[in-house]
């Protein structure tokens, strides 16, 4: 309104304008005082003006993911502390929202049948330290070639994502390029337990051979349902809401999708998780490995 009454007013009169809009003379003057002179807004408009420029900095670093809940939490982590009820204010007033994470549908492919590892985790899904427990699962992509598969292996401790791949075809080729990534980028741990569904693909021969030989213990859930892998399905939920359904309306196959998951880096890195005490992953492995490194040096 204060914009409407600067560009009609030299050829209507700004008294003219008010007497036909809502608003009194006395109030536009105010304004366009302020304006000029900031220094004598009201405190809070001061604060909101510097809160506003952190919620949106948090906000877009987050490619417009983080709700209130997570930008308030990244605040308090930068130093700058503020109530949530003004960033939820805040938020709503400047139209910024996080996504909002849907269901998906089972797609496992499992055979009652085949010889399988028993089931090492009984739903108790916790660890000490980090490579005690990965949890494996892959989700689906619908693209304008056709579906697209990506897999996931998760350090249960710090909910980090240790190995993925992206494919078009649904087999042990594409578990198998995860489980490799996860052995060497977490430099051929010993004895970490890796449970997974009952999927055809992680109970393959060559599946459960890589893992003998690489020393990981194979763990396979008993029930089929999702409780049985409940932190892998939350992975692929946050992977749906984030990347896939929030990013395009249409992917065009694997290379798009595969482009896309990049995403891994910033969930390891930068993203918020309130199970961890809304730190990333890497910094809470990096506070339990300080941590270690202080107790041998009281020692």
């Amino acid at each position: 309104m204060i914009k409407f009454i600067d560009e009609n007013k030299s050829e209507y009169g700004t008294q003219a304008i008010c007497r036909v809009l809502p608003i009194a003379p006395s109030t536009y003057y105010r304004a366009k005082d302020l304006e000029s002179c900031p220094d004598k807004r009201s405190l809070r408009s001061q604060h909101d003006d510097f809160y506003i420029s952190e919620i949106r900095r948090i906000w877009q670093d987050s490619k417009c993911r983080y709700g209130t809940r997570r930008v308030w939490q990244q605040m308090n982590a930068d130093g700058i502390h503020v109530a949530r009820c003004t960033v939820e204010r805040l938020m709503k007033h400047h139209s910024m929202q996080g996504v909002w994470r849907g269901k998906g549908k089972i797609i496992t492919n499992s055979r009652d049948d085949q010889k399988r590892a028993d089931d090492l985790v009984n739903r108790n899904f916790s660890a000490r330290h980090p490579n005690q427990l990965w949890v494996a699962d892959f989700t689906y992509i619908k693209t304008t070639s056709g579906w697209v598969y990506t897999a996931f292996i998760i350090d249960l401790f710090a909910r980090a994502i240790v190995g993925w791949k992206v494919s078009n075809r649904m087999n042990t080729d594409m578990v198998m390029a995860a489980l490799n990534q996860a052995i060497a980028d977490r430099n051929h741990p010993k004895d970490v337990i890796h449970h997974s569904d009952r999927g055809v693909q992680y109970l393959s021969i060559r599946y459960t051979d890589k893992m003998t030989d690489s020393g990981v213990i194979a763990s396979v859930g008993t029930t089929g349902d999702s409780y049985d892998n409940a932190l892998a399905e939350t992975v692929n939920g946050l992977y749906k809401t984030e990347v896939i359904d929030y990013l395009k309306q249409q992917w065009q196959g694997v290379n798009d999708v595969e482009l896309a998951t990049e995403w891994v880096d910033w969930f390891n890195k930068k993203r918020l998780h309130s199970a961890i005490g809304y730190v990333s992953p890497f910094e809470f492995e990096k506070r339990y490995y300080d941590n270690l490194n202080l107790l041998g040096i009281a020692a």
